[in-house]
């Protein structure tokens, strides 16, 4: 419940921004009963909610670099977003294992940025695995818009565009050909999806006439922002206290 509350939140909080996002071949998305790993250049830092919020009310979980747990509140945030830890200098079974376990054995997909980085465009070897352990498809996306918080603020054009399920299970191993071979079939899709996108783009300027609603939603929006910095500084804390209790 709480992480589909935080989706909206933020989601509002970028409409506040922006609104000025378009979605484009959503009917490919698979049905909310079917689990699958959903993946995407990493672009910005949000294009992960815009993944989360055009798939809703499918809800993901996702890797994270353990450094971003240290902080207490935004770490807090981030697992009640469905995030877990991962190490990527020592990366353990767990970092497999789990996403496995949680694809098979509940109603939650994944979200993986396979490149790994925000500006590299090196398809990494875990979404095979996982894909091929789990029996999952691979869903891809990309993101078109801002780059920058300037321009999301400039209410530049965004768009999200889904890609055609991929299906790897004539992929019989995932040594270095059957991954080779997962990772030239999303880069053709990214490659793809990114042409089709400039096509069907059109850089929209934004209305002036959509500031009205924000105007009267912002003093909304800064109580429920309130509320919800409120609700973190007390929750986040008690959270990280109960589980070391637990621990012991």
């Amino acid at each position: 419940m709480f992480y589909t509350y935080l989706r909206n939140f933020v989601a509002i909080l970028l409409w506040m921004l922006n609104g000025n996002v378009h979605y484009h071949n959503k009917d490919k998305i698979p049905a909310l009963d079917e689990n699958y790993i959903l993946v995407a250049p990493h672009r910005t830092w949000w294009d992960p909610v815009y993944l989360a919020f055009a798939t809703a009310p499918k809800q993901f979980i996702f890797m994270a670099k353990k450094e971003l747990f240290k902080n207490v509140f935004f770490g807090w945030w981030i697992e009640m977003c469905g995030a877990f830890p991962i190490d990527r200098d020592h990366p353990g079974p767990s970092t497999i294992k789990h996403p496995v376990k949680v694809l098979k054995n509940s109603n939650k997909s994944l979200i993986m940025f396979p490149s790994g980085s925000r500006h590299s465009s090196d398809v990494k070897g875990g979404v095979a695995v996982i894909a091929k352990m789990a029996k999952v498809r691979i869903m891809p996306a990309v993101y078109e818009g801002p780059r920058g918080f300037s321009g999301l603020a400039r209410r530049e054009q965004i768009d999200m565009n889904f890609g055609n399920p991929i299906d790897i299970s004539d992929i019989k191993k995932m040594d270095d050909a059957g991954i080779a071979e997962v990772a030239r079939r999303i880069e053709q899709e990214f490659d793809r999806l990114d042409a089709e996108s400039e096509k069907i783009r059109g850089v929209k300027k934004a209305s002036p006439l959509g500031y009205i609603p924000r105007i009267i939603l912002l003093i909304p929006v800064l109580l429920l922002t309130l509320f919800t910095v409120l609700f973190t500084l007390i929750a986040a804390p008690l959270a990280r206290l109960f589980k070391k209790t637990k621990t012991k």
